[in-house]
């Protein structure tokens, strides 16, 4: 009878442990995070237009495809934070998770993407610049390390005053410091890239997007832990 009373002890102590989907954990609670996303509605979430979504929850997920902006964001802007997602991607899905993204108003020519930067989220099994876990055109990942189409995936991205660091399936794949990108358009090894900003110079602090670039992909756990200071 013992045994079976631990067992079911076990059980409960487990199913509190693990949130149900766009849900925190007491444990997540307690350690400062905050839900971003409730799974039924896009309460706190705008394009980056700033105009509602023209794309309503789906599988309680977000999914930016045809949402009527170059991506959905979150209506408050942030500095220093870790951002725990899911995601899953379709066949021949281009999409990418954007952050510090400064200002909305993309300058004359460019998207407002360059105003931020993309992790990148890519139908593809290669490890370049622009695959998945990439810094988007600027840093490649360690290796691919996302599952197959219609698979959920668990990212989590870290941006601690210059350094960014990005984390995908339980794997380290890829850091950046910002502090040695000192020049337009070339990384730190002397290489170019296609953005003319100064990434040293990049504002800190801005808005979280999940970017529309003509694929569907699924968002839900969205999840932000403000840094200390």
């Amino acid at each position: 009878m013992k045994s079976i009373i631990f067992a079911l002890f076990c059980l409960l102590v487990a199913s509190q442990a693990v949130a149900a989907d766009n849900a925190l954990t007491d444990a997540e609670q307690k350690d400062g995070w905050l839900l971003l996303f409730d799974g039924s509605s896009l309460a706190g979430w705008m394009t980056s237009s700033q105009k509602p979504s023209q794309r309503p929850v789906e599988e309680h997920a977000i999914n930016p495809h045809k949402c009527g902006g170059y991506m959905m964001i979150h209506e408050k802007p942030w500095g220093d934070f870790s951002l725990a997602l899911d995601f899953k991607i379709s066949n021949g899905c281009n999409s990418g998770v954007f952050i510090r993204t400064f200002p909305l108003t993309p300058r004359a020519g460019k998207d407002v993407g360059f105003n931020g930067l993309e992790v990148a989220i890519d139908d593809t099994t290669g490890a370049g610049f622009h695959d998945t876990g990439a810094i988007y055109d600027l840093v490649k990942p360690r290796k691919n390390a996302m599952k197959p189409v219609g698979e959920w995936n668990h990212m989590v991205i870290t941006c601690d005053k210059s350094l960014i660091s990005v984390e995908l399936n339980g794997a380290m794949v890829t850091q950046m410091d910002l502090d040695q990108w000192t020049a337009k358009n070339k990384r730190p090894d002397g290489s170019e890239h296609k953005f003319d900003v100064v990434y040293k110079d990049h504002p800190r602090n801005g808005y979280i997007g999940l970017q529309d670039h003509g694929g569907e992909c699924w968002y839900k756990n969205i999840k932000l832990k403000p840094l200390s200071r």
